[in-house]
């Protein structure tokens, strides 16, 4: 008997070791543990361990700064810049002003009434008073001005983006060789911060809108074309494989079926663009776009809390406003019929709510009020600014036993961002190429492992290796912050629905402001530093990660969850062993929105003391410093990068055959 019990346990172990050795993660760590053993000790002897070794690094600031010095003696000369970006500027210019004048002429009743009736017609009538409230808001806080530079603004910005995305996407759609070619571009458009090429583009075409529109149109045409690509080459098989068999051309196949089957997708882009658009006003302000964004900035340079809200509310509600008009016409769109007398019907509708805009706007030219009366403004500033004030003086610091936000900012500082800080600058720089390596290795493919290695030696060639994991600790401690909290709220909003549904207009207004509207009050409530920049990143970040997580745990299978509670599984049981398992790549896309969201404001985050790349981003952009400003905006992409691929759960990834 005795022979018998101990033969069991050596048993079962000897299994677990067969499974552990069999599993592909021992085998992609085996390998990466010989590698390791043989180049390690030859780049050892070659380059000494410690920081990332000089001899590797490139020096490109001299050729770019000659690129530089090319560009302002020749801007007002080469036949490139009289023939080609003089003429796209003057485009932009008389684009963005005809607009600004029609929204002028039609006066703040036609403006609104105009907006009220085409978010009736498309999205209903209680979307239409939202979308009037919003308008009337922005009159009420004396912004009405502002709202229509910044809407002038947006329009041909919008516009311009919806082209440039809709075609890079129909060639993305339509070419697999074209799609592998563009996606890198359009990763490094959506990861390299606004900073980074607002110089360029300040560089070309100076100060002023047309530098403002096109660095938005850079920011904003990529979810166009992501999503229209996405689209298209998401057709229905079948349903191409039976118009094909009619014998249609390609262009017929395209306009009759490809782009009908992606009209959702194509809604969605526009959506996304809008709100891409939207959120770049305060940042589109530094480069001379008035309206909005620069009531916004120039608060931001005063610490002026209240005018900052007074001017970020009208924006927060017009993103909310778009959000929910284009989102509605989405769910509904393919709802009626493609009739004849259905077109008929839209035609009528869409003549009736032009001839309602226009009879209003003429009442109001005719009656005198094309300009918001002064006496129905509201000032919220100045009681804003008292809250504020009180509320530094009595929680900055001194608070009874639990100290205050400066003491908060200062202990997270000591006891979180420094050692971290510290602790990855002292780390052999080849240690931190393996640790990603083993990473990315496990989470996807050999080729997942090679970009993200790619990725972060080349912040080393840069010569930016120390600030870059200056800047890669203060992410990590954000994104962890984040997840925390995001999971955890998430996982009550998934078990609620009313809490949900009190969620929903916070994360909305959270996820709809500017981002450096955040930057105001964690900067009169925590001071300037890394720890404010860290703050606000989470504030931005954390409206995405509770999203996903909560949608991912909601679209956990039914019969799933129900097999478990007929089962006896308790609630904690069902989360742990059933929702969380079934939702994990939900999960791992809110990790890796998280990430992109946070490293997005942390480099913002230079403006308030953060340091590392972000202030070398800020300071190339104040003082037209192209090699420096795009030598940390390069390293901010390959760090962006590497994170994105460590943290991305793909199909591509997932997928068998490592």
């Amino acid at each position: 008997m005795a022979a018998t019990t101990t033969a069991v346990p050596a048993t079962g172990a000897a299994g677990l070791v067969r499974s552990v050795v069999r599993h592909r993660a021992f085998a992609k760590l085996l390998l990466l543990a010989v590698v390791a053993a043989v180049l390690i000790p030859v780049v050892n002897a070659r380059w000494a361990s410690g920081t990332w070794p000089h001899a590797l690094t490139v020096d490109v600031s001299d050729p770019l700064s000659k690129t530089s010095d090319w560009i302002i003696d020749n801007r007002d000369s080469h036949p490139l810049f009289l023939y080609f970006f003089g003429h796209v500027s003057n485009v932009v210019v008389l684009s963005v002003r005809a607009v600004y004048v029609v929204l002028l002429a039609a006066g703040w009743a036609g403006v609104t009434a105009g907006a009220a009736l085409i978010a009736w017609r498309v999205a209903g009538v209680r979307l239409a008073i939202g979308t009037a409230v919003a308008f009337l808001v922005s009159g009420l806080l004396n912004m009405w001005v502002p709202a229509m530079q910044t809407l002038a603004l947006m329009v041909v910005a919008v516009l311009a983006s919806v082209v440039l995305g809709a075609l890079l996407g129909l060639a993305a759609g339509l070419s697999d060789r074209t799609y592998r070619g563009l996606r890198p571009v359009l990763d490094t458009m959506q990861v390299l911060p606004a900073f980074a090429y607002l110089l360029p583009v300040v560089l070309i075409f100076g100060i002023g809108v047309p530098a403002a529109v096109i660095a938005t149109v850079v920011y904003a045409a990529p979810p166009m074309a992501r999503l229209t690509a996405l689209g298209l080459r998401g057709a229905d098989g079948g349903v191409m494989e039976a118009v094909e068999s009619m014998g249609t051309t390609a262009r017929q196949r395209l306009l009759t079926a490809r782009l009908p089957l992606a009209r959702k997708e194509l809604l969605l882009g526009l959506n996304q663009t809008i709100m891409m658009a939207l959120s770049m006003a305060v940042i589109a302000s530094i480069v001379g776009a008035a309206g909005l964004g620069d009531r916004v900035y120039q608060a931001l340079a005063s610490v002026d809390v209240g005018a900052a809200l007074a001017a970020s509310i009208p924006i927060v509600l017009l993103a909310i406003v778009l959000d929910r008009v284009t989102g509605a016409a989405g769910e509904r769109l393919g709802d009626s019929g493609s009739s004849a007398s259905s077109a008929k019907s839209a035609l009528l509708w869409w003549g009736c709510v032009a001839v309602g805009a226009v009879a209003v706007a003429l009442a109001g030219r005719f009656t005198d009020r094309l300009n918001w009366p002064q006496d129905w403004v509201v000032n919220i500033a100045e009681p804003v600014n008292r809250a504020v004030d009180w509320m530094t003086a009595h929680l900055y610091s001194g608070v009874p036993y639990v100290g205050g936000t400066a003491d908060w900012a200062g202990h997270f500082t000591t006891w979180v961002l420094d050692p971290m800080r510290d602790g990855l600058q002292g780390l052999p720089w080849w240690s931190v190429l393996l640790i990603v390596a083993t990473l990315a290795w496990l989470i996807g493919t050999w080729r997942t492992a090679l970009t993200a290695v790619l990725a972060m030696a080349a912040i080393g060639v840069l010569g930016v290796w120390k600030p870059s994991l200056d800047t890669l600790s203060q992410v990590l401690a954000a994104v962890a912050v984040t997840l925390v909290v995001g999971f955890a709220i998430g996982v009550a909003a998934a078990r609620s629905e009313r809490l949900e549904r009190l969620l929903r207009p916070v994360l909305d207004v959270f996820q709809t402001m500017p981002q450096f509207v955040y930057l105001i009050p964690v900067v009169a409530l925590f001071g300037v530093g890394r720890a404010p920049a860290v703050a606000a990143a989470v504030v931005y970040a954390l409206p995405a990660v509770v999203r996903i997580t909560t949608q991912g745990l909601r679209q956990v299978n039914p019969a799933a969850m129900e097999s478990s509670r007929s089962l006896g599984a308790t609630n904690w049981q069902q989360l742990r062993q059933v929702q969380l398992p079934l939702a994990r790549p939900a999960l791992l896309l809110a990790v890796n929105q998280g990430v992109v969201l946070v490293l997005a404001v942390v480099i913002i985050g230079g403006l308030v003391g953060g340091g590392a790349l972000g202030y070398d981003v800020v300071f190339g952009l104040a003082q037209g410093d192209l090699a420096t400003g795009l030598v940390a905006g390069a390293a901010i992409v390959c760090l962006g990068l590497m994170l994105d691929r460590v943290t991305q759960p793909t199909e591509r990834r997932t997928r068998k055959g490592a």
